[in-house]
């Protein structure tokens, strides 16, 4: 038997509004998730964003994928209040001063059949970073969802709801992580 069975691993489609945060304050992800274990989010998702935040019973792991060390892709959908301009994507994916930090490259493209979505893969997580970035070009983030942490994808997953991953996600997950 797979040792990992013991280990729980959800992902859960995170509403904007829910604080990712097992402090015992309103609002807070674990009481918004009511599951019956003792579970930690893996990383955060900031108040005003929305989607996919993985959750487990592992602590051993958690450092392992958040660390920016180890450069984990996370992608996220982005839309702005304003339409996009091809020297904005430009900029974005090569890096940007944010103030405390010149963020590292990554990868954007322009959502097909949009004028004002995007998506952006990072391989860093600082603090409200793709607000920030946008920022710097005069953009407001109007929607912000994660999408996918590494190979775990959020699909059709509804807003406010959770599942465990699959043992084939969990599998090359935890190879990722070796």
């Amino acid at each position: 038997m797979n040792t990992e069975n013991k280990f729980i691993y959800i992902a859960y489609n995170k509403p904007a509004g829910v604080i990712t945060t097992t402090e015992k304050i309103e609002g807070n992800i674990i009481d918004a998730i009511r599951h019956k274990e003792n579970i930690l989010p893996i990383g955060r998702l900031d108040k005003d964003s929305e989607g996919l935040i993985l959750l487990t019973n592992n602590g051993a792991i958690i450092n392992k994928i958040i660390h920016p060390d180890f450069e984990h892709e996370k992608e996220y959908v982005v839309t702005l209040n304003l339409p996009l301009r091809n020297q904005f994507l430009k900029q974005m994916a090569e890096g940007v001063n944010i103030g405390d930090a010149l963020t590292k490259p990554c990868k954007l493209k322009a959502e097909p059949n949009t004028r004002r979505v995007f998506r952006i893969i990072l391989k860093q997580g600082l603090n409200r970073q793709i607000r920030r970035m946008c920022n710097v070009f005069d953009y407001q983030v109007i929607k912000l969802q994660r999408v996918r942490i590494m190979n775990i994808k959020m699909g059709a997953l509804k807003v406010g709801s959770w599942r465990d991953l699959s043992e084939e996600e969990i599998t090359e997950f935890l190879l990722q992580l070796t």
